[in-house]
């Protein structure tokens, strides 16, 4: 299963961006407009609960509705393709930069074997993985190379594939979230700059760094925007519905008055700054690809709750920036049919869009 197929040189059009995540369907496909892009069409749909969990299928029926609703209700134009890219969930792989001397391409392979049987806590016919030569050197060394790894488990691979084919479509490649996103929010300029983008979703929080748009760290953490709602459903005794029409009308409340919102949700937020900090300092400390982190950037369902950007930016001591998917869309030519606050639970899928475009239609 490859998951860095080369882009076509020229523009295709021909597939859509597919993002399955636990509580919801996203579909968004480009087409050409003029000498840049523009979303021709997109959707979101709800999943039942349950249906998947930390990205396990439980009930595929579910996925299966959703996916067909999403594709089919697109707007403003129809999706007519039948070839979707899907994303995989982060919480489901594994991300590695290998250092290696080196070497031809059939050496690589079975360097990456090794490191694949060594570092994977599955056995190796139990994952689908791939490699691809990066063009920095994260090593000091200039006789070594820095070589990207992405291992999944296939039977999540497996799963994923069989709901889109169920559903009627054909899954002409796979990608992981992170990825997705980097394509999306960062400008597609070569530069070593390191990001760390939080993607704060409905059941998780994941963390992506990279260096010149390059993934170089991932991880996952059960602390979610749905925390923030439970919190305030325990707290003012209400219910789930409730909490979320108060998250989504007053944010996370104020900090300067006996506020019962921000009450119930600092604790949340607490533990957020701490596992930010806590993957900074992986980064920086443990893996030494970058001596600083340049931007800090924020997307996902989470990110658009009233307030907490903010919050976060001033709590951690850091210039935290909510997402801009529209970076590489020239906006002088078209406005983005999602508006700004919206568009930030797309970019996984604009990115997925985004994979087989060739660069000379990016601004």
């Amino acid at each position: 299963m490859g998951f860095f197929n080369k882009k076509l040189f020229g523009f295709s059009g021909e597939n859509f961006g597919l993002d399955i995540d636990d509580l919801s369907v996203k579909v968004a496909r480009i087409e050409k407009h003029g000498k840049g892009l523009k979303i021709a069409g997109y959707n979101s749909v709800d999943i039942a609960r349950g249906s998947i969990v930390d990205g396990q299928i439980i009930k595929k029926e579910n996925v299966i509705r959703s996916i067909r609703e999403a594709v089919g209700r697109a707007k403003p134009k129809k999706i007519r393709s039948r070839n979707a890219i899907c994303a995989l969930p982060e919480t489901k792989a594994f991300l590695r930069i290998l250092s290696l001397p080196k070497m031809g391409k059939n050496e690589i392979q079975e360097a990456i074997k090794w490191e694949v049987e060594a570092n994977i806590p599955l056995a190796i016919n139990q994952v689908y993985y791939d490699w691809q030569i990066l063009d920095i050197n994260f090593s000091k060394d200039p006789d070594k190379m820095s070589v990207i790894m992405v291992a999944v488990a296939r039977s999540i691979v497996d799963q994923y594939v069989s709901v889109v084919e169920e559903a009627g479509f054909r899954v002409v490649s796979v990608e992981l979230e992170s990825i997705a996103q980097a394509r999306s929010l960062l400008k597609n300029e070569k530069n070593n700059e390191a990001a760390l983008i939080i993607d704060i979703g409905e059941t998780r929080t994941s963390f992506l760094v990279t260096v010149g748009g390059i993934a170089c760290f991932t991880s996952s953490i059960p602390i979610s925007s749905s925390n923030l709602t439970d919190a305030i459903s325990k707290n003012c005794n209400v219910s789930f519905k409730e909490a979320e029409d108060m998250k989504q009308n007053f944010g996370i409340g104020s900090a300067y008055q006996d506020n019962h919102i921000f009450t119930s949700v600092k604790p949340v937020l607490e533990n957020l700054i701490a596992e930010i900090e806590k993957s900074v300092d992986f980064y920086l400390n443990g893996l030494h690809y970058s001596s600083s982190i340049n931007r800090f950037i924020v997307c996902g369902a989470g990110s658009t709750v009233k307030g907490l950007v903010p919050y976060l930016s001033k709590n951690t001591g850091r210039d935290i920036e909510i997402g801009n998917p529209w970076i590489n869309f020239d906006l002088k030519k078209s406005l983005p049919i999602i508006d700004k606050e919206n568009s930030v639970r797309f970019a996984t899928v604009i990115g997925l869009a985004l994979r087989d475009i060739s660069y000379e239609y990016l601004s």
